[in-house]
């Protein structure tokens, strides 16, 4: 099969990509997507996953007998903006359960066909021939959960000596770290956060150089817009404290507002905060970065694990239980996000934290026209342009209902078309492609929790950031493993889970999405 085989038209991969995939260790169709870019395109692989898992089985990366296809996202055809925007909301499900309670119409089936996912969905295990290292019988620090923390962490903690696990119940970027829309802010209304955020990004902007991967970091700014006089009373609070911290952050008018970003309706909004030392960068292979130099440092990181246990006696975590064994360690550190509360539950410890769906969705490539990342802050729209060109956006519903779902929404694809148009109309015409979804971690303070689990030593926390746990993941890995090595450090006090026993709340107000 000729190396210069185009197996992605829509995206140009090629059969050689593929092979420097497969090279890389990515043989899971999930991993492959993601590497290369294909069915990322119009299509959606409907006219190139057959011949990927061809390709992948002539190189032996595939088993011959298994069906192994990735989700096609909605829209299944690429949709205008202003046809989306036009759907009325009553004939759109609620997610909520009692939806057939509030009498809503029926989507006509011609708008469904377009809009909703097909049954089919993505094989979330491993090739069935998959070379699996065996886990070792102890080790010094366990860590479950392979997303931007928990390999941030690993990182560090092999970079001095600490002989690390990590276990990922998925394919590398399966859960938020690999679902989120890449934008990294230190505008935050507390300190702590404030400072995380500044150490992070600098950490960003020589990843390239550091761990050998690049990650695209585009210093294009963030650009939050007030629709209100409380709202911008909220940012100029936030403004003052971000100042007194070294941020270049101020409150701009419309007009200036619009000279930044040309395409903004100025009526929709009052004023916005401004810092343009903000950006985005592409999410995966910040992950894979990480995982990569972790590995090289002497960590051992193994996808498709599944932690079905925790060994605690005396008071004192001994280990971790997995579905292909037993693993004897002083300390685990709990990096699983959403996923964590359910994990503690394994240790009878129970966590305040609660996963919420945030949908996320791009349009087909435009030109360069869009330098920062803006948000409505009021309504929880955001979005920017990728490198690629598409617009990446996403926005909140205060009607989502707890849990760990991570399907798509025709409701979603309505209002975010609504509300895009409205503050930028130009954009009518562009064309959604394809929606997907990842779950928030949510705190009731939306601050993270840190540190020891009161009752059970050596299990540590590390989750409940809310949306922004993968922007601040450079700094909370380098500090926690400052502490775990005994370090003093007040991050580990101050966002510690016994604060919510205590009622000793760290409030954080500067959410979006």
């Amino acid at each position: 099969m000729s190396e210069k085989l185009i197996v992605c038209a829509c995206e140009d991969v090629t059969a050689h990509e593929l092979d420097k995939a497969i090279a890389q260790g990515f043989t899971d169709i999930e991993s492959i997507k993601r590497y290369t870019g294909l069915g990322t395109g119009p299509c959606q692989g409907k006219s190139c996953v057959s011949g990927a898992i061809r390709c992948l089985r002539a190189r032996e990366a595939l088993p011959v007998g298994e069906l192994d296809h990735f989700r096609t996202r909605p829209p299944l055809q690429p949709t205008a903006l202003r046809q989306l925007a036009g759907l009325p909301l009553e004939m759109l499900p609620l997610p909520m359960a009692e939806t057939a309670q509030r009498g809503q119409r029926e989507i006509p089936e011609s708008v469904r066909q377009r809009l909703l996912r097909p049954v089919r969905s993505a094989v979330s295990h491993a090739p069935l021939d998959r070379k699996r290292n065996p886990l070792p019988e102890k080790t010094d620090v366990v860590i479950i959960g392979g997303g931007i923390m928990g390999l941030a962490l690993a990182w560090h903690l092999a970079g001095n000596g600490v002989k690390v696990l990590v276990l990922e119940r998925g394919y590398l970027c399966a859960g938020a770290s690999g679902r989120n829309g890449g934008g990294v802010r230190a505008q935050w209304t507390t300190p702590t956060l404030i400072e995380l955020a500044k150490e992070s990004i600098e950490f960003m902007s020589g990843f390239a150089q550091t761990l050998g991967i690049n990650v695209w970091f585009r210093k294009g700014g963030y650009l939050f817009l007030a629709h209100d006089e409380p709202t911008l009373k909220r940012m100029e609070e936030s403004a003052a404290l971000q100042k007194r911290h070294g941020l270049p952050t101020r409150i701009i008018g419309p007009g200036e507002a619009r000279d930044i970003v040309p395409e903004l309706d100025s009526s929709r909004f009052i004023a916005a905060s401004w810092n343009p030392d903000d950006g985005v960068v592409f999410p995966w292979p910040f992950v894979w970065g990480y995982a990569d130099g972790a590995q090289k440092r002497g960590a051992q990181v193994e996808t498709f694990t599944r932690v079905t246990g925790l060994d605690v006696s005396e008071g004192r975590i001994r280990g971790v239980r997995t579905d292909v064994g037993t693993v004897k360690a002083d300390r685990v550190v709990l990096a699983a996000g959403a996923w964590s509360p359910e994990i503690a539950k394994f240790a009878n410890v129970s966590l305040p934290n609660v996963p919420y769906r945030h949908e996320i969705v791009s349009s087909e490539p435009l030109k360069p026209f869009l330098g920062p990342l803006v948000s409505m802050l009021g309504t929880g729209l955001y979005f920017s342009q990728s490198m690629r060109g598409e617009i990446v956006g996403g926005m909140g519903d205060p009607d989502e209902p707890p849990g760990l779902n991570q399907e798509s929404s025709a409701r979603f694809l309505a209002r975010y078309a609504r509300a895009l148009t409205e503050i930028m109309p130009r954009v009518g015409e562009v064309k959604l492609l394809r929606q997907w979804a990842g779950c928030y971690d949510v705190t009731p303070d939306h601050s993270p929790i840190l540190g020891e689990t009161p009752g059970v030593a050596g299990l540590l926390q590390m989750s409940g950031f809310v949306g922004h746990g993968f922007m601040m993941a450079p700094a909370v890995g380098r500090r926690m493993a400052e502490w775990m090595g005994g370090a003093k450090d007040e991050m580990f006090e101050r966002y510690s889970l016994s604060r919510f026993a205590e009622g000793r709340l760290e409030p954080e107000t500067f959410i979006i999405g």
